[in-house]
């Protein structure tokens, strides 16, 4: 009787143990890396993450098709417009953005493919322990692929792989993150921005259109 007492708490504390999909923190800041299967896109980029006011800023350098490209902008998702940047000539452009904002975090249906520790276990702070997730998306153009790595402490992100029929895989790379916003000028259009007119166009900017 005794060992099966002992075999059902076991079996509890193992289930409490289990990784669970969770959500990253609401205000991140850090750099991250893209690179897509077919090697025409690489990409660096430093972001600022605001879930709370459905905010990103990103400031990216890279090259596509080797064409070398930099831009800045500003994802305003619940005024779903985006403002292009330009500090050194104080310009901007202010475009619809066609996309609904979708925070960082590991979608309630992934599937746990493992637990690891990156680096080494063999002594304190030599290794990070992280969980990978996998799963797919139901997106407007079809359906969507991922396999999600976050730290098992914080749901900090660490790499994303996802791919779609027309882009393949694509690489994310996160690193040098920090919790919370640390400069929350970044998140406000610049005051040059301040009379930039909606464009009327009929290409409208979603996220993966400014990589």
């Amino acid at each position: 009787m005794k060992a099966v007492i002992l075999l059902a708490c076991f079996s509890v504390c193992c289930s409490a143990l289990r990784p669970r999909p969770c959500v990253s923190p609401p205000l991140l800041t850090g750099d991250l890396s893209l690179t897509s299967q077919d090697g025409k896109l690489t990409a660096f980029a430093k972001y600022s993450y605001d879930a709370l006011g459905q905010r990103v800023r990103l400031r990216e350098g890279g090259s596509y098709d080797n064409e070398t490209f930099h831009f800045d902008a500003l994802l305003l998702y619940k005024y779903r417009v985006v403002y292009m940047i330009n500090d050194r000539n104080h310009t901007c452009s202010k475009k619809r953005l066609d996309t609904h904002f979708h925070p960082l975090m590991v979608p309630r249906n992934s599937s746990l493919l493992g637990q690891v520790v990156l680096g080494s276990s063999s002594g304190p702070g030599q290794g990070l322990l992280v969980n990978t997730w996998v799963g797919e998306l139901h997106m407007r153009n079809g359906t969507a692929k991922y396999m999600s790595t976050v730290t098992e402490f914080g749901c900090i992100p660490v790499t994303t792989l996802f791919h779609t029929e027309e882009r393949g895989w694509v690489v994310s790379s996160f690193f040098n993150n920090v919790v919370g916003i640390t400069d929350p000028d970044l998140l406000i259009p610049p005051s040059f921005c301040k009379n930039a007119e909606l464009e009327n166009e009929e290409e409208t900017v979603t996220f993966f259109s400014l990589f």
